[in-house]
């Protein structure tokens, strides 16, 4: 049996942000997370963009909190080196009705305490991003957008907060929660492996948070799960985006964007699709082809032929369309369910709401001393052991990010820490080395070295590429 003051079960951005937000206080906390990594839901599979506030509806608390974490990305970024860039986003106009729309966005936008909006005309777009759409008559900029690497921020806030003193258990699902006494927040939390008890709970569980919630009788709302889909291209194409470009949203949702990514890819997507299961995460032609004719109203002359990967997240939309954030019916229990679109732009303003929750419902907050808010980078010395040439990662560099407190013995978890395997070659030329070090560094034999987890390690055939192959052949 273990004990915490604050149990925390999920381990994306949300979860992680909690837990290194709490770390600031005499708190014993742990994290609970059923996969086998961090990040290894909708954080690791999204567009990776820091929303300026305007597009989330004023009076929602996706409008209270968006803003609010876009205003503090730059500082997040000094203190753990994730890697940020406030490159601004333009939605694009192409009539008088998607000018309209500008028009509504802009001052929804300043409804949410946005204050940098402009309107730009074409002369004004095209100057500014000179491969877009000659079809472009106006855009609305948000200079203080960005982008982020999802995954990196999720490592490196649950990093700081391993530093920080709260432990985090990987391969742990919880399968029931109950309360020992009466009117007491005294929760027991079994798991498969293990029990844990808590004064409080956060429930930040992602696309899995409504059955959490059940687990204590809570039925208020519940789940669907939203799949979206990308296209990553070669950093070749990443000149042909400067900015987060959008198109004017639909009832659907915010479009099919062009952007550039934090480490100057080039990505597409996402489309909106409901599905029946938590675990689809597969790619579809149909829908590629769909995302790739889209984008193409945006940049016209992005080249298929250097198409990496594509991928797949599912969004945690939930009944109400709209966050689920902060106290419960059951005293303890707090919230941070339904968290979608901007969740990630959101993710450090709700990480302050909910210890203000907490606090709130009885929990003491002693600021502890020994508070660390700076997280190191991965290293990224260049010496002569490379690994991955595409991306340039050295022995070093792999041997740190193992180094960092969680047990990684799968080749993904090394991906997402250092971009090993994530270039052009997609890893055929160095992922068995990457194997031999992880299994060196960890004293196990290779074939315990999986590619995700268990049964993973062989790579499944790539038919989106070969499907693109095809097509550019046929255009050709």
């Amino acid at each position: 049996m273990k004990k915490y003051d604050v149990v925390i079960i999920g381990a994306g951005v949300i979860g992680c942000a909690i837990a290194r937000e709490l770390s600031r206080y005499q708190l014993n906390i742990a994290v609970i997370e059923k996969e086998n990594d961090v990040s290894c839901g909708a954080s690791k599979a999204n567009s990776g963009i820091v929303h300026g506030g305007f597009d989330a509806k004023a009076g929602t608390r996706k409008g209270y909190f968006s803003r609010r974490g876009n205003r503090m990305y730059a500082k997040l970024d000094e203190e753990l080196h994730f890697g940020y860039l406030e490159c601004g986003s333009l939605v694009l106009a192409y009539n008088e009705e998607d000018y309209q729309k500008l028009l509504d966005l802009k001052a929804n936008g300043e409804k949410n305490g946005v204050d940098d909006l402009q309107i730009l005309n074409r002369e004004e777009v095209i100057a500014m991003e000179p491969h877009v759409s000659e079809d472009v008559k106006h855009a609305l900029y948000c200079p203080s957008s960005g982008v982020t690497s999802p995954y990196e921020l999720t490592i490196a806030l649950c990093d700081n907060a391993i530093q920080n003193g709260v432990d985090v258990f990987l391969n742990t699902e919880v399968v029931n929660i109950d309360l020992d006494k009466d009117g007491e927040h005294d929760f027991r939390i079994v798991t498969k492996e293990e029990i844990y008890h808590a004064d409080y709970i956060v429930n930040a569980a992602g696309v899995f948070s409504d059955r959490i919630a059940k687990m204590l009788g809570i039925d208020d709302f519940y789940i669907i799960p939203r799949k979206g889909e990308y296209i990553l291209l070669d950093k070749k194409q990443g000149h042909l985006a400067q900015h987060v470009l959008f198109q004017t949203p639909s009832h659907k949702g915010k479009g099919i964007l062009v952007t550039r990514t934090y480490h100057g890819n080039l990505m597409l997507g996402p489309n909106a699709q409901e599905v029946d299961t938590r675990d689809e995460i597969g790619t579809n032609e149909d829908v590629l082809k769909y995302i790739v004719d889209t984008a193409r109203h945006s940049v016209p002359d992005f080249d298929m032929r250097f198409m990496l990967t594509s991928f797949a997240g599912l969004r945690a939309t939930s009944s109400t369309h709209d966050f689920i954030v902060g106290r419960s019916k059951v005293p303890g229990f707090i919230q941070a369910a339904g968290i979608e679109s901007p969740g990630l732009t959101s993710s450090p303003a709700i990480a302050k709401y909910i210890a203000d929750e907490l606090s709130q419902s009885g929990l003491e907050l002693i600021e502890d001393p020994s508070f660390n808010p700076n997280r190191p980078p991965i290293i990224q010395k260049q010496d002569k052991d490379i690994v991955c040439l595409c991306e340039q990662v050295s022995k070093s560099e792999i041997i740190d990010a193992l180094s960092r407190g969680l047990y990684i013995d799968h080749i993904d978890g090394v991906k997402r820490r250092t971009r090993a395997t994530m270039g052009s070659c997609q890893g055929h030329r160095c992922r068995e080395k990457v194997a031999t070090i992880i299994a060196e560094y960890h004293g196990i034999d290779k074939e315990e070295v999986t590619l995700r987890g268990k049964g993973s390690f062989e790579l499944p055939p790539r038919e989106d590429r070969m499907f693109w192959k095809k097509l550019n052949q046929s255009e050709d």
